[in-house]
């Protein structure tokens, strides 16, 4: 599928790669991405950002509850962190087999999830 100008953001995070929140109520704790949204420029990290929500009774918990659950966290607030766990920038650059791959802008390495 190729991408609409303007409609589909090119964004510096995916799905699965270990982020560090760097500003917010969750500064400093660090996950996994579970779930983006590129419209609305959000990602769902697995332990940051926890909310509580209150659920209706239905026919799997007949008596309602409040189900802790993690909320989107703007990408802006998040930074990649490479194989040795340093938070980083994220580049790009073709590797030997001509592939475009990210890269850590600190320690030039290849960054895999």
């Amino acid at each position: 599928m190729r991408r609409k100008h303007n409609l589909i953001p090119k964004l510096h995070v995916k799905k699965g790669d270990s982020v560090k929140v760097i500003a917010g109520d969750s500064r400093g704790k660090t996950g996994r991405i579970i779930d983006i949204f590129p419209e609305k420029r959000k990602a769902t990290v697995e332990g940051v950002n926890v909310v509580s929500k209150h659920t209706k009774p239905n026919t799997a918990n007949p008596q309602g509850a409040i189900v802790k659950m993690e909320a989107p966290v703007h990408i802006s607030n998040l930074m990649v962190l490479d194989a040795k766990g340093v938070p980083t920038r994220v580049g790009r650059k073709e590797n030997k087999e001509g592939k475009l791959v990210r890269v850590s802008v600190k320690t030039k390495e290849e960054i895999k999830k």
